[in-house]
């Protein structure tokens, strides 16, 4: 409980000082490749890890390729899983979220500023909309685009069935797809908790798959052997 009132008292302060830089440049006009929109999210991040007592573990992150865009699908169990990627990937990322989290005072407007882009599943027509955004930025800014298609936390730890929606950007934009395994994040902090315990989350990296020659006729496929790939990072070890 100490560890999570230190948290609870810092992360407040930390999201207000990170985020109003973010916005007041966002309002003064800085370009959206600046350097701020990345570090200040990344400190943010790294900041909330080391209070919590969070070592962070990358296994095969040469996966990793930041001259070229990618896409990376990792499961997803816990609100440190976004920390662990958003502090220590390589290269430039963008997050897809929940459009929920756009709503957050300070942190919502501050992250789209940094160019993160929210999904509403629950409407079709703004979810396709949002993937398309996200197809532009592929191609226009080449990051390496973050998604849990899961669609929400596991509240068991158990890898749960994939949506469509990074498999069919990924064969739209024709970009490889970086599956991930993300272990020891639950036990930090599960879904419905309050709780934080120290410890160590490791990040695995598999081998990239690659989608060139991968037709919207074959997206099914494409989500199954994704789901597999990052089942297998997850047992791995």
């Amino acid at each position: 409980m100490i560890r999570l009132a230190v948290v609870a008292l810092a992360i407040v302060p930390a999201t207000l000082w990170y985020g109003l830089q973010i916005i007041w440049h966002a309002y003064r006009g800085t370009p959206p490749g600046a350097d701020l929109y990345d570090r200040a999210p990344r400190n943010w991040a790294r900041l909330i890890l080391r209070l919590s007592g969070v070592h962070v573990r990358f296994e095969g992150v040469e996966a990793i390729d930041p001259s070229r865009p990618q896409i990376l699908v990792a499961n997803h169990v816990s609100w440190y899983d976004v920390l662990v990627l958003a502090g220590f990937l390589p290269g430039r990322w963008v997050f897809v979220a929940k459009r929920e989290l756009e709503r957050v005072p300070v942190f919502g407007r501050a992250a789209a500023a940094c160019g993160q882009i929210f999904i509403d599943r629950r409407d079709h027509a703004s979810a396709v909309e949002s993937l398309a955004v996200a197809r532009k930025r592929l191609e226009e800014d080449r990051p390496t685009i973050i998604m849990f298609p899961e669609g929400t936390r596991s509240a068991t730890g158990e890898l749960r069935a994939f949506k469509k929606g990074a498999f069919v950007l990924a064969i739209q934009a024709g970009v490889d797809i970086v599956p991930a395994g993300i272990v020891g994040s639950r036990e930090v902090m599960k879904k419905g908790s309050l709780l934080i315990r120290p410890g160590t989350i490791t990040v695995r990296f598999g081998e990239a798959i690659a989608v060139r020659d991968v037709g919207l006729d074959r997206r099914n496929d494409l989500t199954e052997r994704a789901r597999d790939a990052v089942a297998a990072l997850l047992a791995a070890g």
